[in-house]
């Protein structure tokens, strides 16, 4: 195991479409489906780095900042990730690298084999960031798989990450607030979008990441059989559910108005 080496992995080769885009095209009733059944067909909706996997890069150079030292890898499964990864690199990794394949032959199942096997035959890690969840498919199952096949213990839903001697401290987001947990490493834990908005990188490195080129890797190089490559979950559609919404206006004064809201809640049960 290489000393002091953290891992972010990206899922998505060429980023996740721009949420906000996807979400405007469904509330004017224009987005599409294709023939295929499951993919989006507007060519116009940008494609950006899956925010949380850009937020585990933000959690890894605030250990950094304070006074870690180690070596920052980025690695993505897919086909041509030359953006994303020369942003990584822009952002302060020093290895970036990409592993090619069809991403439509792919699951999570896949993905955390192809991602585990790279970790495992390049010498290890001592810690391992993911995003919490792809902002698309919003499934969050890869970072478990790949902590399963590696033996490492996993931490999900963080704000926060510091170090604490030889191990981790955690602060986890839960339904009942705040949850602090210690882990010894080498560990697996998944930034949620608690821990803030990720920096920019500057000027000078967006040049300088002009020039990087991402070390590839192929999935014949890391000694996985078909069966650990084969899906097990596929998609079959994909489909824009319909939405039917109703809105009344109470009128009067607003006195009148409140007690006809009251009176309407309690008739729903609502109050």
């Amino acid at each position: 195991r290489r000393a002091a080496r953290i891992i972010s992995e990206l899922k998505h080769h060429e980023g996740v479409l721009d949420p906000d885009a996807v979400n405007n095209y469904a509330v004017a009733g224009r987005l599409e489906i294709g023939a295929d059944g499951k993919t989006i067909t507007q060519s116009a909706v940008p494609r950006l780095m899956n925010g949380y996997d850009e937020q585990a890069i933000e959690a890894a150079l605030r250990l950094r900042d304070a006074g870690a030292a180690f070596t920052l890898a980025v690695v993505s499964v897919g086909g041509d990730p030359d953006k994303m990864l020369k942003h990584a690199a822009a952002l302060g990794a020093e290895e970036v690298v990409s592993i090619p394949a069809d991403p439509a032959e792919l699951d999570p199942h896949a993905v955390a084999s192809l991602l585990a096997g790279w970790i495992a035959s390049s010498g290890g890690a001592d810690v391992l960031l993911c995003g919490r969840q792809a902002s698309d498919d919003d499934q969050g199952v890869v970072p478990a798989l790949v902590g399963e096949r590696l033996g490492m213990p996993v931490v999900s839903v963080a704000r926060a990450v510091e170090l604490a001697g030889q191990a981790l401290r955690v602060t986890r987001v839960t339904p009942e607030g705040d949850e602090g947990v210690e882990v010894d490493c080498p560990a697996v834990v998944t930034i949620s979008n608690e821990l803030g908005d990720p920096r920019y990188p500057t000027a000078s490195a967006k040049v300088k990441a002009r020039r990087v080129k991402p070390t590839v890797v192929s999935p014949g190089d890391l000694g996985l059989d078909e069966a650990e490559l084969k899906p097990r979950v596929v998609m079959t559609r994909q489909f824009v559910p319909e939405v039917q919404g109703n809105c009344e206006f109470l009128e009067g004064e607003p006195a009148e108005v409140a007690d006809q809201l009251i009176a309407r809640l309690q008739a729903d049960s609502i109050l």
